[in-house]
């Protein structure tokens, strides 16, 4: 499996309409490590990402394509100089391409520790249907 990116990158403006501000350096974005497995009842997804909080979390599915974004915060105040800095702070984000047979109106996410758990459930298996062939009515 390749490993994951780690790239500067200008994130867009949440709000293009919003007064002019100091332009943002550039942050790091980060691709997670996934853990993803089976059960009877589905898939799950595990996650890492350390330094993000269920506040900074965005989690969506449109379009079969479920994303995640994952903001993180850095820990060092404004106005603080650092003086040794082993990480770069930056930002998480990862989407897949689901399945039809995954039910979209009942997954669900928790979040511990930095770990992100996301439960992809089964969709419902549709039935097999007999379809009675009649003839056509008789015109008289």
């Amino acid at each position: 499996m390749a490993e994951p990116e780690n790239t500067p990158v200008e994130l867009e403006q949440a709000n293009a309409s919003a007064p002019a501000q100091e332009p943002e350096e550039p942050r790091f974005l980060f691709t997670p490590p996934i853990d993803i497995y089976e059960t009877a009842d589905g898939l799950v997804l595990h996650a890492d990402l350390p330094g993000v909080s269920i506040k900074t979390l965005e989690l969506q599915v449109q379009d079969n394509k479920l994303t995640l974004f994952g903001r993180v915060n850095p820990v060092v105040p404004p106005q603080a100089r650092p003086l040794h800095q082993e990480y770069a702070v930056g930002d998480f984000l990862r989407s897949f391409i689901l399945s039809d047979e995954v039910d979209y109106e009942r997954i669900t996410a928790t979040m511990t520790n930095g770990v992100l758990k996301v439960v992809l459930p089964k969709a419902a298996q549709t039935k097999l249907r007999r379809i009675e062939v009649n003839p056509e009515p008789s015109a008289g």
